[in-house]
């Protein structure tokens, strides 16, 4: 039941993310919510809080990813669930050309409703990939360097 209801708002979520809106995800995180994404990619990053949380939600959204759940696991009480996401994710050209495609896995920790933690894994080849990509399209400096374009 736990895991029904769990795929059920991190898939609402993920649509409105698709959609461009990143408020429903940024409510469902704790103030002091740690996040991790690793990589060498203008994605990765190590980071605490709800505000560079958003500047980097905000990111997504702009550049257009698309992700989708595949299968979600939680399990525990409510002061201490463990949530695990597998999915996919990609990106279009506005010419419907897809020029990313990867899939992802996330491990987080939710108390009392709120994401405390979470991390992303992802294949970080392809991550890079996109950053080329990126640059091609003027969406990524590539003289601020990878962490310093996430952080925009």
């Amino acid at each position: 039941m736990l895991s029904w209801l769990a795929k059920k708002l991190l898939a609402r979520n993920m649509a409105r993310l698709r959609a461009g809106d990143y408020r429903p995800q940024l409510k469902m995180v704790a103030k002091d919510v740690r996040f991790r994404f690793p990589g060498s990619s203008s994605w990765a990053t190590e980071l605490q809080g709800k505000d560079e949380l958003e500047r980097w939600l905000k990111r997504f959204v702009t550049v257009g990813l698309q992700i989708f759940p595949d299968e979600v696991v939680a399990k525990g009480p409510p002061w201490r669930t463990r949530l695990m996401v597998r999915g996919t994710i990609h990106l279009k050209t506005p010419a419907g050309e897809t020029v990313f495609e990867n899939r992802y896995v996330i491990w987080g920790r939710i108390a009392w409703g709120l994401m405390r933690e979470y991390e992303v894994y992802e294949d970080t080849e392809k991550s890079t990939a996109l950053d080329e990509y990126l640059v091609s399209i003027g969406e990524l400096d590539p003289a601020t360097g990878p962490r310093a374009a996430s952080a925009a």
